[in-house]
């Protein structure tokens, strides 16, 4: 499916990585070769590694302000087009109401992150206090809860469609970043209060594995470029007769009577 035929939605994700890589590259790489490791006003006295947001929070704002906006609204842009995918039967369809479901939390949860990382970004937070661990909080939490919930979608599609392999892989794809993220959170409150470095480290590195999770929703959105024509795509199977159901409708009573008279048989009755 494409707005308005020009751009295909599995674009959406391939941006939205694309803008989320670009800007932490850029960010670090800023700090590193500009600012020659500076140590910013919002970071802790013996820290020596930059946080995300102490950069943000400085000279670079306005880029980290663009990235994120941009990166939350193309990726829940790319998360609302799959449901209406499958619904048009441009992607593999939904079997069950549980799968809706899941979808609805996952796209609910999705907002919820995106808007916490809009906050973050907009809010001078670079200094560790209430309001950027409420916004960091949603933005992490809030898309890992997305995931869980469609992790669990895509395990039961896949369950219920295994002629389309491609499903599984994407859940077992989900499931690793699922794995993945929650020990590097686990190991970023870990370090946040004695080991500030190690949990700056921890901070980019969930950032970076969080582009190639955005980026792999690419693989998800793309088979419907197959689907475009309405004779190619996915159709809900027909429901077998279930007994005690009426059957098929009778000829009207008019059209009755011409095949009898056309017949010309005295002892079939109306």
């Amino acid at each position: 499916m494409a707005i308005t035929g020009v751009v295909s939605f599995w674009v959406f994700p391939l941006l939205s990585s694309l803008v989320w890589m670009g800007m932490l590259l850029g960010m670090l790489l800023s700090w590193v070769i500009e600012d020659k490791y500076r140590h910013y006003d919002t970071m802790a006295s013996r820290a020596t590694i930059a946080f995300i947001s102490n950069i943000g929070a400085d000279r670079l704002q306005p880029l980290f302000i663009t990235g994120c906006i941009l990166t939350a609204c193309l990726f829940d842009v790319g998360l609302i087009a799959e449901p209406i995918l499958r619904l048009k039967g441009r992607l593999v369809l939904y079997k069950s109401t549980s799968e809706k479901v899941l979808c609805a939390f996952n796209i609910f949860f999705a907002v919820v992150g995106s808007v916490g990382l809009i906050c973050l970004s907009i809010f001078r937070t670079g200094w560790p206090g209430r309001l950027h661990w409420v916004f960091l909080s949603l933005f992490i939490v809030g898309y890992l809860l997305s995931a869980i919930f469609l992790c669990a979608m895509y395990q039961r599609m896949a369950a219920k469609n295994p002629e389309h392999p491609e499903l599984r892989v994407s859940f077992l794809m989900k499931l690793v970043f699922i794995i993945l993220e929650m020990v590097l959170l686990v190991c970023f409150v870990a370090c946040r209060k004695r080991k500030r470095d190690m949990s700056a480290i921890f901070e980019w590195t969930i950032s970076f594995v969080f582009s190639f999770y955005v980026f792999h929703f690419v693989m998800d959105l793309y088979p419907a470029v197959h689907t475009v024509s309405l004779q190619s795509r996915f159709i809900a199977p027909v429901e077998d007769e279930k007994p005690g159901a009426p059957g098929p409708a009778r000829a009207p009573l008019p059209a009755r009577m011409l095949a009898i008279w056309r017949s010309r048989d005295p002892e079939r009755q109306l």
